[in-house]
């Protein structure tokens, strides 16, 4: 990845909406990428940062988590980086449909298939010394926009 741009941030929850305009502005950068991209990645982003912010809290940990933006070539490429106590990323429950009535009393469980949705590529690394969330945006080539506005 070609890191551009490197933010640490506290794990506060405050500073989410620094890392969601920076992302938004550092993707705005690359012309070809929409709108709607952009606020798809910036709410993958989102929700990745949360989850890395609350693997902190449940430590009582005041690491910085590392937030790295790349842009090159035919993507964009964001990793959070957290210090937490990390999870198997195969043996997470699925979270029920929003309509069991049991689902509907607790908040959480979409941040990882809603980030799988959004972002074309993601990566999750995690261990016992933290997680890595690799996620990547592919841009479309200036001339294959025009195509496929015809």
């Amino acid at each position: 990845m070609n890191k551009g741009i490197t933010l640490e941030i506290p794990s506060q929850v405050e500073y989410l909406s620094l890392v969601r305009a920076v992302v938004a502005s550092a993707a705005s950068l690359d012309q070809s990428l929409g709108d709607q991209r952009i606020d798809d990645l910036r709410l993958a982003v989102s929700e990745a940062t949360t989850n890395a912010i609350r693997a902190h809290a449940r430590l009582d940990s005041n690491e910085r988590i590392t937030i790295r933006f790349g842009i090159g070539g035919d993507r964009i490429e964001v990793e959070v980086q957290d210090r937490g106590s990390g999870f198997d990323p195969e043996k997470l429950d699925p979270a029920g449909p929003l309509t069991d009535t049991g689902r509907l009393e607790y908040e959480g469980g979409f941040g990882i298939p809603l980030m799988k949705i959004l972002a074309d590529e993601i990566t999750i690394e995690s261990a016992d010394e933290g997680t890595t969330v690799n996620l990547v945006v592919f841009v479309s080539p200036p001339s294959e926009k025009l195509n496929n506005q015809n």
